[in-house]
């Protein structure tokens, strides 16, 4: 999977408020991520969702977190989440990008708050690699403002998600060794600032059902989409699918 490393896990989180206080939520739905790499595919895969909120701990999805305060504004919490973003030589259709190493998925721990109000809400994380694949770090901002009507709910939102050096140049730098086998250009890359807006909705079927919809637009800062690796301008993910409430 070719996504930014907060899509899924923060994605998930925006149909996460669905569920209260000490219950369950499992489901299902199928995620839709477009690569950004040179002769990548485009994916569709199933996407199991699994939603649990306490006061003390939550999971959701690919993220779990112990929350350090926990009132009706404010989530602070130490969290950690898969973060799926990778790149598989075998998977491009290049003979050039064939001969790029491989760019491994990991696991990412840092800090996450939330601030919530009648005119919307703050969402801040800040991460960094646990499992010294790229010893990089990622935080992201965002505003989002949540719009009622009965059972339906819609909520847009704008942000920008930040990558160092170190995570750039993992995912989308190309060595002087990798450049003399493949022949694409050597690449440094630098820290980057990539903006983007969001849109969560959510149905109310009955009490135990929900059906949601979320998707992302990433504009890539040109650290990211000037590297020879990268042919897109924009990074996206949709996924929609149906969760029980137990």
């Amino acid at each position: 999977m070719k996504l930014s490393t907060f899509s899924l896990a923060l994605m998930a989180g925006l149909f996460a408020h669905a569920s209260v206080a000490g219950t369950l939520s499992l489901g299902a739905g199928v995620l839709v991520t477009p690569s950004p790499y040179k002769s990548g595919q485009d994916r569709v895969y199933p996407a199991p969702i699994i939603n649990y909120d306490s006061d003390s701990f939550y999971v959701h999805s690919l993220t779990a977190g112990y929350y350090l305060w926990n009132d009706d504004s404010n989530k602070l919490s130490a969290m950690v989440f898969y973060s799926p973003l990778h790149y598989d030589p075998s998977d491009s259709d290049s003979l050039a990008m064939k001969s790029l190493d491989k760019r491994r998925s990991t696991l990412m721990a840092g800090i996450a708050y939330q601030h919530e109000e009648e005119w919307g809400k703050i969402r801040a994380a800040l991460a960094g690699d646990t499992l010294n694949n790229s010893n990089g770090a990622t935080a992201d901002l965002a505003y989002l403002y949540t719009f009622h009507v009965g059972d339906f709910s819609v909520t847009p939102g704008l942000g920008v998600n930040w990558s160092s050096e170190n995570q750039n140049q993992y995912y989308y730098g190309i060595s002087r060794a990798e450049s003399l086998r493949s022949g694409l250009s050597k690449y440094d890359a630098d820290e980057s600032w990539s903006p983007y807006v969001e849109l969560a909705a959510n149905y109310s079927i009955n009490k135990e059902w929900n059906a949601f919809f979320s998707g992302r637009y990433t504009r890539l800062d040109s650290e990211v989409k000037d590297s020879p690796m990268v042919d897109k301008s924009y990074a996206g993910m949709l996924i929609s699918g149906v969760t029980y409430t137990f």
